[in-house]
């Protein structure tokens, strides 16, 4: 079962002090899945337990479940802080994204055709399972170098302008604005 889908539960049993869900996942995927496993947007503890599973993860996984925790908790008090965090790794996959595209598009290959160079790096493979998760990136044409487009920052400005994490936010969005000029005017 892939992380973050939406299941029903249709059965609930305890073997060796562990409890177990029968679960569905539509549309005939079903099966029986651990108790911490799944994560209800009803409850507080769930909350608070899916934001030190972000805080515990590392690479894509930890913008997968912090993306799922967003998803899940819109209106949680922990919202600002994971929307700081999100918005800082998914910048620094940002830093390693244009390494792999500055060593792998071909430079003869793109001098040849008469091609926009960014097209080619926002065409870049790579980009893909960001996008599937919503994430935009920019790109700075000048730097060959790609930026987060900052969305999750600007969110904290304006949901949260009285949070610790938006003097920050705003920090971050006036470093991408020096960067790529206009990225902050949506």
């Amino acid at each position: 079962m892939q992380r973050g889908r939406t299941v029903r539960i249709q059965d609930v049993k305890e073997a060796d002090g562990v409890k177990f869900y029968k679960v569905i996942a539509p549309p005939q995927n079903y099966g029986w899945v651990q108790a911490e496993a799944l994560f209800f947007s009803s409850r507080q503890e769930d909350e608070e337990r899916l934001a030190k599973l972000v805080l515990a993860s590392t690479g894509f996984d930890k913008i997968e479940i912090a993306g799922q925790f967003l998803k899940l908790y819109p209106k949680a008090s922990l919202r600002p802080g994971i929307l700081l965090l999100y918005g800082d790794i998914i910048e620094e996959a940002a830093l390693k994204l244009t390494k792999d595209a500055n060593s792998r598009l071909k430079r003869a290959e793109m001098a040849a055709s008469s091609a926009p160079l960014h097209s080619y790096f926002l065409n870049f493979n790579m980009l893909d399972r960001y996008r599937k998760e919503g994430i935009v990136f920019l790109f700075d044409t000048e730097a060959r170098a790609f930026h987060y487009d900052g969305a999750a920052w600007m969110e904290i400005l304006k949901s949260y302008p009285r949070s610790d994490e938006a003097a920050l936010a705003k920090k971050r969005l006036e470093n991408l604005e020096s960067k790529i000029p206009g990225a902050t005017s949506n």
